[in-house]
């Protein structure tokens, strides 16, 4: 009978390591953009006149006066 062996341990690649790392700092770099530019850049349109801007939300529906 043939005996089965474990597979030998395959080294990965040396590129695919750089690649997950040139990834991963995509990533964070891409995170911290997006953060920096949130805070940063202002709104393209100014708020609407007949809002006030700290007003908050309200989840109850209005009623009709039909």
């Amino acid at each position: 009978m043939a005996r089965h062996r474990r597979p030998r341990h395959v080294t990965p690649c040396p590129t695919d390591r750089a690649r997950r790392q040139l990834a991963a700092g995509l990533f964070g770099a891409s995170a911290l953009a997006a953060t920096f530019l949130s805070v940063t850049v202002a709104p393209a349109a100014p708020t609407a006149p007949d809002r006030a801007p700290s007003a908050g939300t309200s989840d109850v529906a209005q009623l009709s006066r039909d």
